[in-house]
């Protein structure tokens, strides 16, 4: 089992969206080194929670500062953009760190409707034509685009012999449907939307028609895990993921709560039973409870790799999280250039 990361760059209280922004560097790093297999960067816009509406920016920094882990987007918001753009930008990352990178894509707004206009210039369409920019961003990748499409003729450079990896993202079966349909890879947003996603992602399997780029279906799974030393330890923490999914749904943003604002809070037994029930979003524990329960949630998705996400209420636990995680899973934190000096 393939283990990555998922980073939406988070705003713990008292810092900066640039101190959220360098933490996201460093947790890449530590990533890196400790054998994860992928780092994907999130888009959200006009967020006073989440620091990043660029992912494909921050992907250039975050390749830059690592070795061998693939660096990627999870995803680019693609309805706000030009197909043939989205392709230049991936095929230069791709350029500069080649086989390295993964273009994930995604069609929801990533904030409010008010924000979607803003951003789209005031022509978001609700993702309309999704499918047929898909199609129009790998053609211009790999420069298969049919004969007959007005674009044939447009190069999306630099053009090169690798290209990036391209998956579809979804919380529904919507994009299952497209990506097997379309031969491509697809990761489900269990930590958005629990429920019948293993349904929807062996859906995926079953239905998937091979392409060029795909001779077989590759799923992925996107899941909330928060990990500490201790089962206690784990369950104050998770308190945080609680009380920072209240305040979502109430409408209330901000940085994320302390854990000591987490543990203070009195809910009330609406509350209290609304956090329960999300809690079905969020995998908690100790190494070894954590491990187990990656392991029968990959198995019931038939996933081929699990894509974790961690927020908690400071940075210091959420690296010890990622941490913890490898060391369970016993994740091979060799480097690449040792392991072949060492054959």
């Amino acid at each position: 089992m393939k283990l990555s990361v998922l980073d939406q760059s988070p705003m713990m209280s008292g810092c900066t969206p640039a101190q959220a922004i360098a933490e996201t560097i460093a947790l890449a790093k530590l990533a890196d080194r400790l054998g994860y297999h992928r780092y994907w960067l999130a888009e959200h816009h006009n967020s006073r929670v989440l620091a990043d509406p660029c992912p494909e920016i921050l992907a250039a920094r975050v390749a830059a500062e690592t070795t061998r882990i693939r660096v990627g987007t999870g995803g680019v918001l693609l309805p706000y953009y030009s197909a043939l753009k989205v392709a230049e930008v991936f095929r230069m990352l791709e350029a500069m760190y080649p086989g390295r990178i993964d273009l994930g894509i995604g069609r929801a707004p990533g904030g409010d409707q008010r924000t979607a206009q803003a951003v789209s210039g005031g022509s978001y369409d609700h993702a309309a034509d999704f499918p047929a920019q898909v199609a129009d961003v790998v053609g211009f990748l790999d420069q298969t685009l049919p004969e007959n499409h007005p674009h044939a003729k447009v190069r999306a450079n630099p053009t090169g012999e690798t290209s990036p990896e391209v998956w579809l993202l979804g919380s529904s079966d919507y994009s299952a449907a497209l990506a097997s349909n379309m031969g491509l890879r697809f990761a489900f947003a269990d930590f958005i939307a629990p429920g019948d996603g293993d349904t929807v992602s062996r859906a995926y399997r079953n239905h998937f028609l091979p392409s060029k780029r795909e001779p077989a279906p590759y799923s992925a799974v996107g899941v909330a895990v928060v990990c500490a030393e201790t089962s206690e330890m784990a369950e104050r923490y998770a308190k945080v993921t609680d009380l920072r999914r209240l305040r979502r749904a109430r409408g209330i943003e901000g940085p994320f709560p302390t854990l000591e604002e987490a543990e203070a809070y009195e809910y009330s037994p609406p509350e209290h039973a609304y956090v329960m029930q999300e809690r079905a979003r969020l995998t908690s524990g100790n190494p070894d409870e954590v491990r187990a329960k990656l392991l029968a949630l990959g198995e019931r998705f038939a996933a081929d790799e699990l894509i974790i996400i961690t927020g908690t209420g400071d940075y210091a636990s959420r690296r010890r999280s990622y941490e913890l995680i490898a060391e369970a899973f016993a994740l091979d934190a060799t480097p690449s250039a040792t392991k072949a000096a060492m054959a």
